[in-house]
């Protein structure tokens, strides 16, 4: 069996991976267009500083990224966050450290003690019933209350999606909260009930030894020649015995064919073969989003945490910082310190695509704003992504229907990204490993 795979990021990496394990003897070779393989997960190093040009890890309260690692033998390069990394704080005006404890939510001063109570109310709340897609603001609003919802809800979404809750569909993009009120008719009903079911710690924030891109080189080193990097695939056809694909000047025919890039570049390549297809997959938006990298000796702040978060209210330039030397130590050299400021997102999404001169002046006014760091950095690093991260908007759930059935009426085509099921990499692991189950054992892949 002959299968291509189109897109080199951790989705198409992964997909790779297990299909050399399911399917021992089949020719698989993977299609990347850039010069490096690992799509945003991608590591800089600068004068011993480390940039991330994406996400930083993972968490552990999910096995899948940890089992792709332990199959990859890959276990030496874990790296555990720092205890610091459980410190998190948002910006509304000022820093207020993220509550972690009812306690600590009862004195928090993020809210007044109405909204407090009105949070409180939540137990009394009763669950929706038509069943039907919702907002995380709609959902925010009736359950917990609209200072809760425009403070706490509105910096996680900006911290996870770039977006904003108005933007994001609660099942498509939080379907575990959903569930809560879905399973057990409240929030706080449901953790209850899941903490009696689940006794045990949560999840833990992992990385890589050296940055996420060490375990992108470790995949990639796995696969060795199957990987084709600065490959871009430009067209597909249907044939016969399967699919026919066209990179630069190689024509390659295979069997199966997965679809591991972004959703818009997928319809670019679908439309000459399913018009329908490729309209679904180029409706899935995506926000721009920029990351700023910098890189101190002798910070005037303490790094003492994970970072921040900005609330839309604060009408600041920057979604957030990142401490990424406080998480992971080894971002930067001996006596230095690392921030990463995120910029843009549907908050403010032409921000994002200014040129990098900009972006730096723009991350180092966001800084001092938050944490009133008026240094200035020994070294800078900028990642512009135009689309960066899916946007899981209402009707998401229903798009993902007519695309899996689609897809599964062209034999041999199977799609697997972030645009679909989650962005995150515990998310990417484990749609990659069901891609390759079902592509091994010869099944169209399943709808849901």
């Amino acid at each position: 069996m002959k299968i291509a795979i189109v897109g080199g990021g951790i989705s198409g990496l992964a997909t790779a991976f297990h299909l050399t394990r399911l399917l021992p003897g089949a020719e698989i070779v993977l299609f990347e267009r850039a010069p490096h393989p690992g799509g945003t997960m991608r590591t800089v190093e600068r004068e011993g500083f480390r940039f991330e040009a994406g996400g930083n890890g993972f968490l552990t309260n999910k096995p899948h990224t940890l089992a792709l690692v332990q199959a990859a033998g890959a276990e030496d390069l874990l790296l555990r966050s720092s205890d610091a990394a459980r410190r998190r704080f948002i910006f509304n005006g000022a820093l207020h450290r993220l509550p972690e404890s009812p306690p600590a939510f009862l004195g928090s001063r993020l809210l007044s003690l109405p909204a407090k109570l009105r949070v409180l109310a939540e137990v009394f709340v009763p669950p929706r019933r038509d069943g039907g897609e919702e907002t995380l603001q709609s959902f925010g609003y009736r359950r917990l209350g609209r200072a809760f919802t425009d403070t706490f809800l509105d910096a996680m979404t900006a911290g996870i999606y770039a977006s904003t809750p108005a933007d994001l569909s609660v099942q498509a993009a939080f379907p575990a909260v959903a569930a809560l009120e879905r399973e057990h008719g409240g929030l706080f009903r449901g953790m209850l009930a899941r903490r009696r079911r689940e006794a045990g710690p949560g999840g833990v924030l992992m990385s890589f030894r050296g940055g996420v891109g060490s375990f992108i080189d470790h995949l990639a080193g796995l696969l060795r020649e199957r990987v084709r990097t600065g490959s871009p695939v430009t067209a597909l056809a249907r044939t016969a015995a399967g699919w026919r694909l066209e990179a630069g000047d190689v024509t390659y025919s295979a069997d199966r064919l997965v679809l591991a890039c972004p959703a818009h570049a997928a319809a670019a390549l679908l439309e000459p073969v399913d018009a329908g297809l490729a309209a679904e997959l180029a409706a899935i938006h995506y926000a721009p989003i920029a990351v700023v990298g910098l890189g101190y000796r002798g910070l005037d702040h303490p790094l003492d945490g994970f970072g921040l978060l900005t609330t839309s209210a604060a009408r600041l330039p920057i979604l957030g910082v990142l401490w990424d030397s406080s998480i992971f130590p080894d971002r930067a050299p001996e006596g230095g310190q690392t921030l990463r400021v995120m910029i843009g997102g549907l908050r403010n999404p032409e921000l994002a695509l200014q040129s990098e001169a900009e972006l730096v002046r723009t991350a180092l006014r966001g800084v001092g704003a938050t944490m009133g760091c008026r240094a200035e950095p020994v070294v800078t690093f900028v990642q512009r992504w135009e689309r960066g991260i899916p946007s899981y908007r209402i009707g998401h759930l229903g798009r993902l229907e007519r695309i899996f059935t689609a897809a599964a009426a062209l034999p041999g085509l199977y799609l697997v990204s972030n645009a679909y099921r989650g962005i995150a990499l515990n998310d990417c692991a484990a749609s990659a490993l069901a891609c390759a189950g079902e592509l091994a054992a010869g099944r169209p892949q399943s709808v849901r």
